[in-house]
């Protein structure tokens, strides 16, 4: 019931109930607002939508999974053999019946060695060499390579050090993360070179950016072949995969179930540990970005 003083306006409702205790019956009275009641029904409506939201969230989620599955069908069952059988084979017999060994080698080593500095990638080059030399070879042509790749873009870059420099204070934001590379003790610099070869930022740039940021040649070139490990395994390791394929494609040899399971294994296995060191990288460059600011915002005096 509500009542009305002319003057206040109406007073809040009160609810009466009687209740029951161990000392006897009571009556209590409570008031009740309009906030409280309008608390009551958000909650409800916000139980209803969450659980749409939910639902929602799963639909969506299986509706992905089937999208992927279904594409990876495709791709297993038309569009890869297609590839292996015309493409792939054929460029396979074409360079083994062109180039011996010991010059595929040399090739292989060059174009990782030089692609970097002139922006081309380098990773057909890779998936080559483990297709050719596998794990043990391969890495060490590969590494041995590689570390020229990163040197002399390196070097080069003391003939644009001063737009390199300009450019890093244009964009303050972007650069922020190569800037804490070239910071700090050498083992810090050694730290955050290997964490952003590690992470998705573009190696081909950082390779000209590097030295503008004031990092030593140690830490960088250490720090860098360090950081492409992760990325020269699954290099060779996805050669050898298209080896496998294309011999099983070309002898028209069915894989055993034990080939199936390792091959996929070592995918899953491959793919699983880049994805994680790379969310691992991501993270703690992050948080050295983080320290830096607050160190820059916070001077030790």
């Amino acid at each position: 019931m509500t009542y009305s003083n002319g003057v206040d306006g109406t007073v809040p409702e009160l609810k009466l109930r009687v209740e029951d205790s161990e000392n006897g019956d009571y009556v209590k009275l409570r008031g009740r607002s309009d906030e409280e009641e309008e608390g009551s029904s958000a909650e409800s409506s916000g139980f209803s939508i969450g659980s749409v939201t939910s639902v929602w969230f799963w639909v969506k989620l299986i509706s992905l999974v089937v999208c992927l599955v279904s594409l990876a069908f495709v791709i297993i069952k038309w569009i890869g053999p297609f590839l292996i059988e015309k493409e792939l084979i054929p460029f396979i017999n074409w360079v083994r019946n062109t180039f011996s060994i010991p010059v595929l080698g040399l090739l292989l080593f060059a174009s990782v060695a030089l692609f970097p500095s002139i922006l081309l990638p380098s990773s057909p080059s890779m998936w080559m060499a483990g297709l050719t030399f596998g794990y043990g070879k391969g890495f060490l042509l590969i590494l041995s390579a590689a570390s020229i790749g990163v040197t002399l873009p390196f070097l080069i870059g003391h003939l644009f050090l001063h737009k390199m420099q300009e450019w890093l204070k244009k964009y303050p934001k972007k650069a922020a993360i190569l800037r804490a590379a070239g910071e700090g003790t050498w083992f810090h610099q050694f730290q955050a070179v290997t964490l952003i070869r590690v992470s998705p930022f573009p190696y081909i740039i950082y390779n000209y950016c590097a030295l503008a940021t004031g990092v030593h040649y140690g830490p960088y070139i250490l720090g860098s072949l360090v950081g492409m490990v992760p990325e020269i395994f699954v290099s060779i390791y996805t050669g050898i995969m298209l080896r496998t394929l294309a011999v099983a494609s070309d002898t028209r040899h069915t894989l055993s179930v034990v080939e199936i399971v390792v091959n996929v294994l070592g995918f899953c296995v491959t793919a699983s540990a880049t994805i994680v060191c790379t969310i691992y990288a991501k993270k703690k460059l992050s948080a050295m970005q983080s320290e830096d600011v607050e160190t820059l915002q916070n001077p030790i005096l």
